[in-house]
């Protein structure tokens, strides 16, 4: 039965912070949907010691242990040789590891390498799970009473292996319900937010005692509220304690909640904008297309989104979506505004709403930095304007903080919440730095 888990993610490059470690998310969401309880994340470096050790001191903690990367055909791919260490078991060749990948060369007209059929090899007492998406098939192992599954690291392998492989072979506790529910907000901040919580009518939220249990996290000017039971409740009556909470939430900070669960910013956008028939364009200049990206990585955006012009030069802004040059001149000479300016931002805006024919059209410009601050307009200085087709513009001056990519990922995550804010109807919640 498996109560409990906890999910080891390898590699040198994820303990020094050249890969972001998006798996063990993955993986922990989609136990805690089964019922199975995550107790522990860990990050290794490429060390066979450190990796046999962290497997058995896991093993006597939890009842399952979810392993991604180490399973390729290099010298620091060490998971297969860590396995065995820790059953005290032998590596041995399975023909049809070997078969598959041998296959899967020649399907690509490729030669296999000597160095590819390490990969093939698993503890003797372990069973191979077959990958038909790459070339490092999974191990499932057992050690002591804990279940242990071995998948490769890139997310596009890991993910289907995990749901085809895995996934059937689960055994939750059936007497343990675990609900989760969590309510995304913008416009608030954590401490505000909390503040709320404690001062509800029927008590602290946020009281570590009581359940279900009730947190918040904090992401980029996202607040995200998260509910969770664990018990022995059933789960009718844990969905109904969950909403009950879900409820009371609500009614604390409705003005700032914009979606459940996997909602973003963006894919509440473009839900929002497909069921009204409308569309947005973008015009960036310091984010450098981060709005557009984002919008269009919601599977569905085109039937939404127009286009996007990244205007980072004046003359770009000026050729592309007609700003007026006279407003580019030298502001103490000429005492025009400059690109960094509203008047910029809202001829941007209204001049992307007209080449683009959209219901909508989101502006940014600002100063990124490093460089490029002056005492009126510092580093960190951005104006985001939205146009429509029916309402008065909304243009909105930050001060952001931090380096340069901090600095566009915050004016990205704004600009889609000045949308969001005017599709719900909220322009008057005024955002996180916002001046």
């Amino acid at each position: 039965m498996h109560r409990t888990a906890a999910i080891i993610s390898q590699g040198d490059e994820i303990v020094i912070g050249q890969t972001l470690d998006t798996n063990s998310k993955w993986i922990a969401s989609h136990l805690l949907d089964r019922g199975i309880v995550p107790l522990e994340h860990v990050s290794l470096p490429d060390d066979r010691a450190a990796i046999a050790a962290t497997l058995t001191r896991l093993a006597a903690r939890v009842d399952l242990i979810l392993c991604s990367g180490g399973l390729g055909p290099t010298a620091d791919d060490l998971t297969r040789f860590a396995l065995c260490d820790a059953t005290k078991d032998t590596l041995t060749e399975d023909a049809e590891a070997l078969a598959q990948i041998t296959a899967w060369f020649a399907a690509r007209g490729r030669a296999m390498t000597d160095l590819n059929k390490v990969q093939a090899q698993r503890p003797a007492r372990a069973a191979f799970l077959p990958n038909v998406f790459g070339t490092a098939p999974g191990i499932r192992a057992r050690l002591g009473n804990c279940d242990v599954f071995c998948l490769p690291g890139p997310p596009r392998e890991l993910a289907p292996m995990f749901e085809r492989l895995v996934a059937p072979l689960l055994e939750p506790d059936q007497s343990r319900t675990v609900r989760v529910r969590v309510l995304h907000t913008i416009g608030l901040g954590e401490s505000e937010i909390a503040s709320r919580f404690r001062d509800a009518p029927g008590g602290d939220l946020m009281a570590r005692e009581r359940s279900p249990l009730i947190g918040t996290t904090a992401s980029n000017s996202v607040v995200s509220c998260r509910i969770r039971y664990e018990g022995s409740l059933s789960g009718t009556e844990a969905s109904e304690l969950v909403a009950s909470d879900e409820a009371a939430i609500r009614s604390l900070i409705s003005e700032a909640i914009f979606g459940e669960d996997d909602d973003t910013l963006a894919s509440v956008i473009v839900r929002t904008l497909r069921e009204r028939s409308q569309s947005i364009t973008t015009v960036e200049s310091c984010t450098g297309g981060l709005v557009a990206s984002q919008l269009t990585d919601v599977p569905g955006a085109s039937d939404v989104f127009r286009s996007g012009w990244v205007t980072y030069a004046n003359e770009t802004k000026s050729r592309e979506v007609g700003v007026p040059d006279s407003l580019f001149k030298d502001s103490v000479a000429s005492k025009a505004p400059g690109a960094v300016s509203p008047e910029v931002a809202l001829a941007m805006a209204q001049g992307g709403l007209k080449e683009a024919d959209a219901d909508y059209a989101l502006a940014i410009t600002g100063i990124a930095g490093p460089a490029g601050g002056t005492p009126e307009k510092p580093v960190g200085t951005v104006f985001v304007a939205l146009t429509s087709r029916t309402h008065s513009p909304d243009i909105r001056r930050f001060a952001f903080t931090g380096d340069r990519s901090a600095i566009r990922e915050w004016s990205a995550r704004a600009a889609l919440a000045t949308l969001w804010l005017n599709l719900s109807n909220r322009q008057s919640v005024r955002l996180l730095r916002q001046v």
